[in-house]
């Protein structure tokens, strides 16, 4: 399933939504047409586990793109939010994560040119989430390098503690794409909280696909465009570390829960990395792709 959180018009409630054949499906309201409950919201539907894709699934089968009114909309008559529009905490972010990136780091930013031994990992807050065309902030008091990161999502689906590697993906729920905006002169004693959580600077969606539609994360296509231009374009494959190792490393010492997202890092071509150096300002627009999963446009605004 594609699955998104959505508004049917500007003063309706967040809602949790399948996307059938340009149809956006309220699977909430569904399920009460067949006297089934599913939840309205994209955490609680996430809490169900792999019940709630079955039965999801099975109801978006029955009806073959016919749904009783009042449970679908066409999906340009509906505002797209970011799937999980606040996460119940920190995104887990990676970094250094593809070997071109860790090369073009070391040039031009205080990194080691070494390939990292193990995955290095910091945090976004819940604040950094955005949804579908909403605004990039760029606050010019704070920063003058504000760079750009194309990256996979992964969603966990089922709680995961020291978790080995080869069962790793049974814990995922599904994948989306997020942007990591990294605010590269606002790093503080080599900490990246700061650079990397302010406001806005987590473009995420534009909705999860459950994990039965990717069996491989490790073959998607993901780019990222600047004004049109592409800046990063590559492929999972070249993960220094697989979403395999990341949820094994990262479960060894912390508790992965449902909902909880991997940001997995992004390959080479960001803005720091390059000659001359590249940052995005007001009036930029950022665009950015994942194979299979779907695309974000934001615009970047002063503040």
């Amino acid at each position: 399933m594609r699955l998104i959180t959505y508004r049917s018009d500007v003063t309706a409630a967040a809602r949790l939504g399948a996307v059938v054949n340009q149809q956006v499906v309220d699977l909430a309201l569904l399920a009460q047409e067949q006297e089934l409950y599913l939840p309205d919201n994209m955490l609680d539907f996430i809490d169900l586990g792999p019940q709630g894709v079955r039965v999801g699934t099975e109801l978006l089968n029955t009806y073959q793109g016919q749904f009783p009114a009042g449970t679908a909309w066409p999906v340009q008559n509906v505002k797209i939010l970011a799937p999980i529009p606040r996460p119940r905490k920190n995104i887990f972010g990676i970094g250094l994560n593809y070997v071109e990136h860790v090369a073009e780091s070391s040039r031009t930013l205080d990194t080691s040119k070494d390939l990292p031994k193990q995955p290095v990992i910091f945090s976004k807050p819940p604040t950094t989430v955005i949804g579908p065309g909403d605004a990039i902030e760029h606050n010019a008091k704070i920063t003058q390098q504000l760079d750009w990161e194309v990256e996979l999502a992964v969603i966990i689906g089922t709680r995961a503690k020291s978790v080995a590697a080869k069962d790793a993906l049974n814990y995922v729920f599904g994948y989306s794409l997020m942007i990591d905006m990294s605010a590269r002169d606002c790093r503080r004693a080599g900490q990246w909280i700061y650079s990397k959580g302010q406001d806005t600077y987590a473009p995420f969606g534009p909705c999860i696909v459950t994990a039965d539609e990717v069996p491989d994360p490790h073959t998607l296509d993901l780019s990222l465009k600047v004004n049109g231009v592409t800046k990063q374009s590559s492929n999972t494959r070249h993960m220094l570390f697989n979403v395999n190792t990341l949820i094994e490393d990262i479960s060894q010492g912390i508790t992965l829960e449902p909902g909880d997202i991997i940001a997995t890092g992004t390959p080479e071509g960001v803005g720091a990395g390059r000659t001359p150096q590249e940052w995005v300002w007001p009036g930029d627009v950022i665009e950015a792709y994942v194979e299979n999963i779907g695309e974000l446009r934001h615009p970047v605004v002063a503040v």
